[in-house]
């Protein structure tokens, strides 16, 4: 039997009315000094790239201090993008704060946190050549961190089929590969992305989340600066632009690149490298006061 919306309150309009309070305002977070990531930029020597292949996915290193770009090759693609402590697999990248500290997209001046204990900065956008695209009329932006990934097992709930290169298996075949071990051993530290390039939002009638054809185009890229040496892998999501499909063969697809830049060390002699956080970790417990 289908069920039923319960009736309205007589209060109704006037506890729908009430003001919306911004969880996190803007100004909370110190922002990064641009200045001097651009006067950084300018200095960049490119020190290593990684080719990503179409519904497939690699892994690679960025050190403390070095720039990276994930750059659009032949055609409009999507990537899903996953960043570790590279000495610490259970840091890792933290979507869900990201989010609220910043907003459901991302763009140049925002940063990528990692979870909690630590909670810190693991890169900091300092280019973004589709931060022109705001939101569109549809209410949809580019990057963002509200989806999770495409994946295997979701896709057999909805469809009862079995796909293997949806971007949660690209992931975890880059990430055993990089450690040497099989996929089924490694897929747990695979988490939530960034979708690079995507564009997406919320339908204003039915909140779902939606997905787009990707602005990007050969020559765009978003690019970091690496806050902790990290480990990160790329996928090549296997919905091409995402502006019809995902985890199937029928988009097409193209490669994604990744590029390694390593600027003058003396432009960032003053940069705030983060700590993790100082929070003392007692949580209240009676033993710790």
């Amino acid at each position: 039997m289908p069920s039923r919306r319960p009736p309205e309150p007589a209060d109704a309009a006037a506890r729908r009315a009430v003001r919306p309070a911004i969880v996190y305002p803007a100004g909370t977070l110190p922002r990064p000094d641009m200045a001097m990531l651009e006067a950084a930029r300018q200095t960049v020597t490119k020190v290593d790239e990684v080719v990503v292949p179409p519904r497939d996915a690699r892994s690679f290193r960025v050190a403390r201090g070095q720039f990276f770009r994930i750059v659009s090759v032949d055609g409009p693609q999507v990537g899903d993008l996953n960043l570790w402590n590279a000495h610490d697999l259970s840091e890792r990248f933290f979507g869900g704060k990201t989010r609220a500290l910043h907003a459901t997209h991302v763009s140049t001046g925002d940063r990528l946190w990692s979870t909690m204990p630590s909670l810190r900065p693991m890169a900091t956008i300092s280019h973004d050549t589709l931060g022109w695209y705001g939101f569109d009329a549809d209410g949809a932006g580019i990057h963002d961190v509200i989806g999770t990934r495409c994946d295997p097992y979701t896709h057999r709930l909805l469809s009862g089929g079995t796909y293997d290169f949806c971007c949660h298996s690209n992931l975890a075949r880059a990430l055993a590969a990089e450690l040497k071990a099989e996929p089924r051993a490694v897929e747990q530290h695979v988490h939530d992305v960034l979708n690079v390039f995507m564009c997406t939002g919320f339908t204003r009638d039915t909140q779902q989340y939606f997905m787009k054809a990707s602005p990007v185009r050969p020559g765009d890229y978003i690019e970091f600066l690496a806050e902790i040496d990290l480990l990160g892998a790329l996928s090549a999501c296997p919905g091409g632009d995402c502006g019809a499909t995902h985890s199937s063969d029928a988009a097409a697809c193209h490669p994604l690149r990744i590029e390694i830049y390593e600027p003058d060390r003396a432009t960032l002699a003053g940069w705030p490298w983060p700590s993790p956080s100082d929070y003392h970790r007692g949580h209240g417990a009676a033993s710790d006061r």
